[in-house]
């Protein structure tokens, strides 16, 4: 069962809760910094070391709506187009012993007035995928959106992209519908799967998180001990699997 809470008016209709004025800051200034990875402003420094990372690895490619990109003056070219702006708002991911970057995310739709922000434009290279370093890159966006007081984190992919659907579930964030032919992605429809977390579901996520992260949690060959999406599951408000949505293949026109 959802729970929404409501306040009344003076002439007694069902209003939405007060929220406060406070101006909230974009993420220009954030710390992002954790035990496996860090993050950093994407620039055209990095144009060669993510080139690098990310060459032959087309798979990566599949469901962004650019690439793939295969060498340093093409992702140079994209970097200062697209990478550089104020929303999205993109990182690096680096390893903080040595310094490697390991892959690339966003802030986007950053909407400080209506307290919304999403995650999005995610390539984590082979080398950083499956890995505590991908978990806590998500793990260090929220917390520090949340702690900014944004109200709502959100997560969008292809409906078709179960694995990134899986994963915004698995990060504690609870499936809110399918947007059908919501956009174009390189010349093909896009239905839109919708994932959020809400300040109110943080705490619970943010314990899910810590849980998983430490250093009791892994055994001495790296190994989880607990699975994150078991500590997260019971705090989603909806699954995808449960939402009945049905896939059928057709032939190309």
């Amino acid at each position: 069962m959802t729970t929404l809470f409501y306040e009344k008016d003076e002439h007694g209709n069902p209003v939405g809760v007060c929220v406060s004025d406070t101006v909230l800051e974009r993420p220009d200034h954030w710390s992002l910094k954790g035990k496996w990875c860090a993050l950093e402003r994407l620039s055209l420094d990095h144009a060669d070391a993510l080139a690098e990372v990310l060459r032959g690895h087309d798979q990566n490619w599949v469901w962004l709506p650019y690439g793939p990109i295969h060498d340093a003056a093409a992702m140079a070219e994209w970097i200062a187009s697209n990478g550089l702006n104020d929303d999205p708002f993109f990182y690096v991911i680096k390893a903080p012993a040595t310094g490697e970057i390991m892959g690339v995310l966003s802030y986007l739709r950053i909407n400080p007035d209506s307290r919304s922000i999403e995650v999005g434009h995610i390539n984590f290279a082979p080398v950083m995928q499956r890995t505590p370093a991908a978990t806590e890159a998500v793990y260090l966006m929220m917390k520090a959106a949340f702690e900014a007081g944004y109200r709502r984190f959100e997560w969008k992919c292809n409906v078709l992209n179960h694995k990134s659907c899986r994963a915004a579930e698995r990060f504690g964030l609870s499936f809110e519908g399918v947007f059908r032919a919501a956009t174009l992605s390189k010349g093909r429809n896009r239905d839109t799967a919708w994932f959020a977390a809400t300040e109110t579901d943080w705490p619970l996520i943010q314990a899910a998180f810590l849980t998983w992260l430490s250093d009791d949690n892994f055994a001495a060959d790296g190994q989880q001990i607990r699975a994150l999406s078991d500590l997260t599951r019971p705090h989603l408000v909806r699954q995808m699997e449960t939402s009945g949505y049905q896939f059928t293949e057709t032939q190309s026109h």
